[in-house]
C-alpha cells in the first residue's frame, strides 16, 4: 500500500459542519464577561485601590478621601469643609493656632487641578448620608462664568482623578458628561474596564512592589501631618504690572517658567468666545453638590476667591450668565462677599499669577474663617436654619 493512501481525506467543502451563530455569540458574551470580570476583581476593590502610586491623580484622591474619612470620626459636629483646587489654599495650622477659637473646624478636601466633576464624587463618598458637615465651602474664580479656550467639561484628567470612585451605574452620566466625543468614549471605557486607567500605574507596581507598598504605609503614617505643616513659599510678585489695553505684562526681575506661564494663562490672556459651556458645566456638577445637600443641615456656599496678583477688569469680557447665582436663589445656598478678598489681591501676597505665597495663605486663613462665620452666622444659629 502507498503512503498516499494513508493520508487522511479532505471532506468535500458541502460536507463541512456549519457554525451555529448562537454559539459564535455566546462565546463572544462569554469572552467580554470573563474581560470584564478580571478587571473587576483586581481593580474593582479596596486593596488595590489602597496601594496607587501616592502621588498620582488617582491617589492624591483617594489619600485625601481617607484622610477626611478619619478625620470624620475623630472630630466633632461643627465640621466644615471645602473644596477646590490649589488657589483655593489656607492653612489648617494657622487657624489652630488663633488666640480665640474658631466657630468651626476647617476641613480641606480639595484636589489640586480639579474642578466640579472631582468634588462631586469625592463628596458623595466622603458624605454619604449629606448630614455630616455643617457646610460645604465651594471655591471658585468668579461667580460670573467665563468660558475659556479650554472648559472643564472637556478635561479628561477627571476621569484618572476619580476612576476609584466611578460604579457602574455612573458610567453613562459620567461619559456623557463630556463635551468631545473622543473623550465621551475614553471616559465610558474607563468606566466600564478601570483597568484600561490603571495600566501605568500597575506597570509601576510591579516594576517595584516593595517600594510601592512601603511608601503608601509612609503616607498612611504621616501624610496628614505633612499636609498640615506644609508652608507655601515666601517667593512673591511684587514688581508686577499689566496694560490692560494691550494686555502685556511687566514682570518682576527673575521671574521663573511658572510665574511667566500663570500670569499669561490665568490674567493675560486674550478674550474666547462665550459659547455656554462652562455655565452647562457648572449647574450639572454644582447642581448635583447642591441637589444632594437639598432639606439636609448641611449648607452650601459658594466662595470667591481671591482673582489674583493684580485682577483682570470686569469689562474684558462680557459675562452673559451666573449659574452660581441661579444656584444661590435655591435653599440652603449660600455666597460669601463678592469682594470679601479684594485686599489680598496684591502682587507681593502671590508667588505666582495665580496662588498666594505664605504670607497670602497666612492672612486668607483668618479672613476664610471670618467670612465663613458671618455668612453661615454661629453653631447654633446654622443648626436652626
Amino acid at each position: 500500500m502507498s503512503s498516499a493512501t494513508l493520508q487522511p481525506q479532505s471532506p468535500p467543502q458541502d460536507e463541512l459542519p456549519a457554525h451555529n451563530p448562537w454559539s459564535v455569540a455566546l462565546a463572544l458574551v462569554l469572552a467580554v464577561a470573563g474581560v470584564f470580570g478580571l478587571d473587576a476583581l483586581l481593580f474593582r476593590n479596596p486593596i488595590y485601590t489602597h496601594y496607587l502610586e501616592p502621588e498620582s491623580s488617582t491617589g492624591l484622591f483617594e489619600m485625601i478621601l481617607r484622610r477626611e474619612q478619619k478625620a470624620q470620626k475623630e472630630l466633632g459636629d461643627n465640621l466644615v469643609v471645602t473644596l477646590g483646587n490649589s488657589r483655593f489654599a489656607y492653612s489648617r495650622k494657622i487657624l489652630d493656632e488663633l488666640p480665640e477659637k474658631t466657630a468651626y473646624v476647617f476641613r480641606d478636601a480639595g484636589v489640586a487641578g480639579s474642578n466640579a466633576r472631582v468634588w462631586y464624587y469625592m463628596l458623595r463618598d466622603l458624605d454619604p448620608t449629606a448630614q455630616r458637615y455643617r457646610a460645604v465651602v465651594i471655591g471658585v474664580d468668579d461667580y460670573d462664568d467665563e468660558d475659556r479656550q479650554f472648559n472643564p467639561d472637556d478635561d479628561i484628567r477627571e476621569l484618572h482623578y476619580v476612576i476609584a470612585r466611578l460604579r457602574l451605574a455612573d458610567t453613562l452620566e459620567f461619559a456623557r458628561s463630556f463635551h468631545s466625543v473622543r473623550f465621551q468614549w475614553a471616559a465610558l471605557r474607563g468606566g466600564l474596564l478601570k483597568g484600561t486607567i490603571y495600566q501605568s500605574d500597575v506597570e509601576g507596581f510591579l516594576s517595584h512592589p516593595r517600594k510601592r507598598i512601603d511608601y503608601v504605609h509612609l503616607c498612611d503614617r504621616d501624610w496628614a501631618n505633612w499636609t498640615y505643616e506644609y508652608q507655601e513659599t515666601e517667593q512673591s510678585m511684587a514688581g508686577l504690572t499689566i496694560d490692560w489695553a494691550t494686555l502685556r505684562a511687566t514682570l518682576p526681575s527673575g521671574a521663573d517658567d511658572n510665574q511667566r506661564a500663570t500670569v499669561s494663562s490665568f490674567l493675560t490672556h486674550t478674550p474666547d468666545p462665550q459659547t455656554g459651556r462652562l455655565a452647562a458645566y457648572r449647574r450639572e456638577w454644582l447642581g448635583k453638590i447642591v441637589d444632594r445637600y437639598r432639606g439636609s443641615r448641611t449648607k452650601v456656599i459658594f466662595l470667591m476667591l481671591p482673582r489674583g496678583p493684580v485682577p483682570r477688569p470686569a469689562g474684558l469680557v462680557v459675562k452673559k450668565t451666573s449659574s452660581i447665582r441661579d444656584l444661590a436663589a435655591r435653599p440652603g445656598v449660600l455666597l460669601t462677599g463678592e469682594h470679601a478678598f479684594d485686599a489680598l489681591e496684591r502682587p507681593e501676597l502671590f508667588h505666582d499669577g495665580m496662588h498666594l505665597n505664605r504670607a497670602g495663605i497666612a492672612r486668607f486663613s483668618v479672613m476664610l474663617s471670618r467670612e465663613i462665620e458671618r455668612v453661615l452666622g454661629g453653631p447654633q444659629s446654622s443648626a436652626r436654619r
